[in-house]
């Protein structure tokens, strides 16, 4: 099994087209650690696993991008140890940069008078734009296939080491879970949460068949 997955793992890393989708994979996860802080910023609520780090990092008074770095290779050995497969470029690319970039502009907002105290018409003009950006970002990383975050390759190894309840409820189960977590522990659940639960599947199956060209 080790080394079947060890195969698949460097067969992804000699796909057509590597430079294109380690670009989409680095621009994918930069605008997506981007529109993370801005959705901090405005306190619409983010995604659930964002959500649940956001509520754990300011817990502990860690940084954001160093707690999520920390749970991320917490979570990526369990992954190499059922299933080295789902791993690849982009969930390396995924786990350092999403909080480290979203760090960054956390940061950057907290030096700007004009970011805070926002109006309600001024967080939902920003809210708008950037909740697009943030599907269009995911998107992308995700059509470039190589490889997905540990959060999101737990689920499916539990679905797929097991027959009796599907995918989609067991990933159901572990948005719950996470973004229930985070909201006790003073987390923001809005609208963008729920944005992120239900559009973005449609979203990257949609985008992925725009761009799958551009990876072929």
């Amino acid at each position: 099994m080790m080394k079947s997955s060890l195969a698949s793992f460097f067969l992804n890393m000699k796909r057509p087209r590597m430079g294109r989708r380690l670009a989409a994979v680095a621009v994918g996860n930069f605008f997506l650690g981007l529109c993370v802080a801005v959705l901090d910023q405005i306190q619409f609520g983010t995604d659930p696993c964002s959500v649940l780090n956001l509520g754990m990092a300011r817990t502990l008074g860690m940084a954001f991008g160093d707690y999520q770095l920390l749970v991320n290779i917490l979570m990526l050995l369990i992954v190499i140890r059922f299933d080295l497969s789902r791993i690849g470029a982009g969930t390396l690319v995924n786990m350092v940069g999403v909080g480290y970039v979203a760090q960054f502009f956390m940061w950057i907002f907290g030096g700007m008078p004009a970011m805070q105290n926002l109006s309600l018409a001024a967080r939902t003009a920003l809210f708008v734009p950037t909740m697009i950006v943030m599907l269009v970002a995911v998107s992308i990383y995700m059509a470039a296939d190589m490889g997905v975050a540990p959060y999101d390759a737990l689920p499916q190894i539990i679905a797929k080491r097991q027959k009796k309840v599907s995918f989609r409820v067991v990933r159901m189960a572990w948005d719950v879970a996470a973004l229930s977590i985070g909201w006790l522990l003073g987390s923001t659940v809005g609208v963008a949460t729920v944005i992120t639960g239900f559009c973005l599947g449609p979203v990257i199956t949609w985008v992925s068949r725009k761009v799958e060209p551009f990876f072929n």
